[in-house]
């Protein structure tokens, strides 16, 4: 599985299966490998969205009170 390039929603979905399925049973190795780098992509996605968000903000000029 591609991992950098399957969509967000997508990673979203399959971390929480794997999730449910280690609720169940054991992952196996592949499985883990997969889990830790559909997280990273993930938290990377968060990553890029805030600092997007943040460099998108203009500081005010001026004080209160």
């Amino acid at each position: 599985m591609d991992v950098q390039n399957i969509k967000i929603e997508d990673a979203v979905e399959k971390i929480n299966l794997l999730y449910k399925l280690s609720q169940e049973r054991e992952l196996t190795k592949e499985e883990k490998e997969l889990q830790g780098k559909l997280r990273k992509r993930y938290l990377e996605n968060v990553r890029r969205n805030f600092k997007s968000q943040l460099d998108g903000i203009e500081p005010k000029n001026g004080k209160k009170g």
